[in-house]
């Protein structure tokens, strides 16, 4: 089997053919630029095509892979509100990802823009590098005892949770699905979640139920002083009523890992370009707001693991022997 690897990062490069030594009926070549309408004629002579989070796997996209002959689509990600479902379903494309890689990697991620939000790391670290040992503008406030609500208890959703109670906060979680295992939780409707938060987390996938499921009225609902966390998907936040609440100082803190404009930003140096109408630059200028680039899978644990089920799953497909639980 063949594959062409779309957007590859030189990390992708190294952590993939660490694993491909295991994979000797497998094939990889690489390429830096991402999928979209001009690139995917560049698939033809491949069986198929290795994509990520941020790739452009819409209807016209599909279309063109199907004409070069790609039958596979294999996601090195969880992801994949980014694809067009029905489209590749028409064109009996087979779509697998990588439902769960480390849920730790995310969870902790999320942990750690809590904690520097709340004491202001970001611009303590500033400040010192000027000489300025100054206290102004850094009161934080403690997570013992307080209450951390956990939107989603999934994999991700449950380390959250774990790590929320290791520092002594009550948890309280909303999910369609409760999970067994966190007895610790107490599971409650999702306005009382977000009234009764102190730490809102989010982990649930982007669904149409819930686009910008946290919008001014959800930010209503919220505590004076919260700290919202998004490491999940942008969309579940809508940007506009977001910033109209941090302005109205609603939040204490935020954290986001993912939002909305990040399609164009995320893995990617722009260090030199002016955005002159950027979401991202009004974000940044908010002294309680911390914004990373979508990083809070990338630990070496999380990309070996990546590497490892994405060209399982291509074996898997090569022998007939699907896992359904990668399948999309």
């Amino acid at each position: 089997m063949k594959i062409l690897f779309y957007d590859a990062k030189q990390y992708d490069r190294e952590s993939f053919d660490r694993e491909k030594e295991r994979f000797a009926q497998i094939e990889l070549d690489y390429l830096e630029a991402d999928v979209n309408a001009k690139t995917a004629v560049l698939a033809k002579g491949y069986d198929a095509i290795c994509a990520f989070v941020s790739s452009d796997l819409c209807g016209g996209v599909l279309e063109i892979l199907a004409e070069q002959g790609i039958r596979l689509i294999l996601m090195r990600c969880a992801g994949f509100n980014n694809v067009d479902l029905e489209a590749a379903r028409q064109k009996k494309i087979t779509i697998l990802r990588v439902p769960g890689y480390s849920p730790e990697a995310v969870a902790e991620h999320a942990m750690a823009l809590a904690l520097s939000v709340n004491r202001r790391i970001h611009k303590e670290y500033i400040k010192v590098r000027e000489n300025n040992f100054s206290l102004e503008g850094l009161m934080g406030i403690n997570l013992h005892r307080r209450t951390a609500g956990i939107i989603g208890t999934g994999k991700i959703g449950a380390a959250m949770a774990r790590i929320c109670q290791g520092f002594g906060m009550k948890v309280i979680a909303y999910d369609k699905y409760p999970n067994d295992e966190l007895s610790f939780v107490e599971y409650r409707e999702l306005e009382d979640v977000l009234r009764e938060s102190d730490l809102i987390s989010l982990h649930c996938p982007l669904t149409v139920e819930n686009y910008h499921m946290i919008n001014s009225k959800t930010i209503s609902l919220m505590k004076d002083g919260v700290i919202l966390i998004n490491t999940s998907r942008g969309e579940l936040v809508d940007t506009e009523d977001l910033i109209a609440g941090i302005r109205c100082k609603k939040f204490h803190g935020v954290g986001l890992d993912v939002y909305e404009e990040e399609t164009e930003n995320v893995f990617e140096n722009r260090e030199a370009e002016i955005m002159e109408s950027s979401v991202t630059a009004r974000l940044l200028s908010f002294p309680n707001v911390i914004v990373t680039s979508h990083q809070a899978f990338f630990t070496r644990e999380a990309m070996s693991a990546i590497s490892s089920v994405t060209l399982e799953n291509a074996l898997s497909y090569l022998e007939g022997r699907i896992c359904k639980q990668n399948q999309v």
